[in-house]
């Protein structure tokens, strides 16, 4: 199965379609007075569907086991067509489309059981998704034109005892992003921290590197002060989706704010940490821009 250890949970929503066609209104006026030999065609047909959704991944292989939070299912008469409505839902990495159309899929399935003894020529003629959102396309971020500075903060890169990887990790996030970058090597120290915060030209600064508490980590004190505006809120969406990870996470100290319009992170300097932490918060983070734009240009 594909791998989904990066994504972020959010909640998503997926609406399938299926219809069943009949041949007559006998049929139609059968299954509204409860007449169907074999049952109450619609209880029958939702009690099979809430089962579908919840064997999807039993029979589909690819398909990731997950909870499903919520289950509706919908009937509209149309004429001599049944319209099924099927609606899923939870809050979790991956979408639920395939689970709402394997449900629909399932509850036409039982009806065309249940009603091809009173009705020779009863079809099923369309299984569809109708939509879904909670996944990369409801929260599409447009990063066209952004620029980026990625600092490195390390006494030993900086004295080339060491290889950068972290850096590295962060500039291949941002250029699958759409996102231009350039990196920087310095020293834990805190007035070059400062220079860069003072000379950079980019929408975002991204330092890795001295987010710990080790005795030279100095990158979270130094920036605090600088900023306009603390992103509490994308901190501690870097230490949850860390701490889901790696138990240590919990030491991390990253930051997140604005200052001058652009965005300021400090992220961990292992290169894990690092990707980690641009996984949790990227895109999304980017939304900041939208919100403060008026305030860029001016």
């Amino acid at each position: 199965m594909v791998d989904i250890t990066h994504k972020v949970t959010t909640l998503r929503e997926a609406t399938a379609e299926a219809i069943v066609k009949t041949s007559s209104q006998a049929t139609i006026d059968a299954i509204e007075n409860n007449a169907v030999p074999k049952g109450n065609v619609f209880e029958m047909a939702k009690a099979a569907g809430l089962l579908g959704v919840k064997k999807t991944p039993d029979l589909l292989p690819d398909c990731h086991p997950l909870p499903i939070e919520y289950t509706g299912i919908d009937y509209e008469i149309d004429g001599l067509d049944i319209i099924i409505s099927m609606t899923v839902k939870t809050i979790y990495k991956t979408g639920v489309e395939v689970e709402a159309m394997h449900g629909a899929s399932v509850v036409a399935l039982t009806m065309y059981d249940m009603l091809k003894p009173i009705d020779k020529n009863v079809e099923i003629s369309t299984i569809r998704l109708k939509s879904k959102k909670g996944g990369k396309s409801s929260f599409k971020i447009n990063s066209e034109g952004l620029t980026a500075d990625v600092v490195v903060c390390s006494d030993t890169i900086s004295k080339g005892k060491g290889e950068d990887r972290a850096g590295e990790a962060i500039i291949e996030k941002l250029k699958a992003l759409g996102v231009v970058s350039q990196k920087s090597i310095i020293p834990d120290e805190a007035e070059e921290i400062i220079k860069k915060v003072d000379s950079t030209t980019a929408d975002l600064l991204i330092f890795t590197g001295g987010t710990g508490v080790g005795p030279r980590d100095v990158t979270p004190q130094t920036l605090e002060p600088l900023l306009d505006i603390k992103l509490k809120g994308v901190e501690e969406q870097m230490r949850s989706y860390g701490q889901n990870r790696m138990p240590y996470a919990m030491f991390s100290r990253s930051i997140a704010g604005i200052k001058d319009g652009r965005i300021i992170l400090a992220l961990p300097g292992s290169t894990k940490g690092a990707a980690e932490s641009m996984d949790a918060i990227f895109p999304h983070v980017l939304h900041a821009f939208k919100v403060i734009e008026g305030r860029r240009h001016d």
